[in-house]
């Protein structure tokens, strides 16, 4: 593999700074730079030296260049967004950042603006905008509850709903909170925090309480939600892997005139008792066709948590395809194929693709 360099000039040295982070912070950015590309990095002053393998040297050169414009045009840098831009022009060597990245839905007095970081969260939050049912389906820290939470704020700040309701399937508990003290709030508050801290993130805490007060913003279990016809409002579902198949029936059902709907879930954590199929993966194989739903999957990479959070993600994922090749190794055994002969099991992916392969674990949910 031939080794050559390439010299990058920026004229402003402390716009620079702001993408490779302060003085303690550079050295790791440059360090994840130099493991994902291959292409290590020498800075001094204005200018950044490029030597190892050329074939890199394109993909560093347009993720600086971008995020040194980005930079220079005052948008605040987060530590994490060098190692996301990767990602995204690594997906689409086209895509430019300030779409993905200055794609703000709230803007905050302190700087810090709630925007996509990522392709996939930016397909998300345009699918939000043009359909009146999405499902974000993917690991936890992708940012599906938040983003959802943030164009519910949006919408209502823009009038074009008179409420919020965010629900979840309260599974430990049963469902029977009736039996618990206090009020239906002070029930399913532990529930709901994932939800709650969202809303308390985008608005001052005063704020969420009036509205509360008044019913312009409402947190009740998927139980309470029956019978009911929701109109005008942006509904949140969280945690559907958690939903049973009547369940989702039942909450989709009660979309009313006005009403945008986002439906939240990894099918890899579920806690549903015994051999109970979850609502979700099948309400996405029942609708696919349906032109107004869109589905939104997340990977591994899309995690917005610690680095290592991707890395645990990633780990469990292979644990589960490899439990599903054993098991489907068992099964071709059992209906008497041999080691390099295919299975008479019928393929039940249901044309799901990547979703229903990442969804191997859950067995009969399809």
């Amino acid at each position: 593999m031939s080794s050559e360099t390439r010299k990058l000039v920026f004229n402003d040295q402390r716009a620079l700074q702001l993408v490779l982070g302060s003085p303690s912070e550079s050295k790791r950015v440059v360090a994840e730079l130099e493991r994902a590309t291959g292409v290590a990095l020498h800075v001094r002053g204005t200018e950044v030296t490029l030597a190892g393998d050329p074939d890199g040297f394109d993909l560093v050169s347009r993720l600086l260049e971008q995020m040194f414009s980005l930079a220079r045009a005052g948008r605040p840098m987060l530590p994490t967004d060098v190692a996301r831009g990767i990602e995204i022009l690594r997906q689409d060597p086209n895509a430019v950042l300030t779409g993905v990245y200055d794609d703000v839905i709230i803007a905050k007095s302190s700087g810090k603006n709630i925007a996509p970081r990522s392709l996939a969260q930016k397909r998300y939050v345009d699918a939000m905008r043009r359909n009146n049912l999405v499902f974000g389906v993917g690991p936890a820290g992708t940012g599906k509850t938040f983003l959802a939470v943030a164009m519910a704020v949006r919408r209502l700040q823009d009038k074009q709903v008179r409420r919020i309701i965010l629900s979840r399937p309260a599974v430990e508990a049963g469902e029977n909170l009736g039996f618990l003290p206090g009020t239906l709030e002070e029930k399913v508050s532990p529930y709901m925090r994932p939800l709650y801290d969202g809303l308390y993130d985008m608005l001052d805490g005063p704020k969420v309480q009036r509205m509360m007060e008044q019913g312009v913003i409402e947190v009740a279990p998927l139980a309470y939600m029956r019978g009911r016809t929701l109109n005008d409002a942006f509904v949140i579902l969280d945690e559907a892997q958690n939903t049973t198949r009547e369940q989702m029936k039942m909450l989709l059902t009660r979309i009313g005139v006005g009403t945008f709907t986002v439906v939240t879930g990894d099918p890899s954590q579920r806690d549903l008792e015994g051999r109970e199929r979850s609502g979700l993966n099948h309400a996405i194989r029942v609708l696919s066709g349906i032109s107004s739903v869109s589905v939104c999957p997340f990977s591994p990479n899309d995690v917005m948590r610690h680095p290592l959070v991707q890395d645990i993600v990633r780990a469990y994922e292979a644990d589960t395809r490899e439990r599903a090749e054993r098991r489907d190794g068992r099964r071709g055994h059992a209906n008497g194929a041999g080691p390099n002969q295919p299975s008479s099991q019928p393929n039940n992916n249901n044309g799901q693709g990547e979703q229903a392969s990442s969804d191997a674990g859950l067995d009969g949910d399809k």
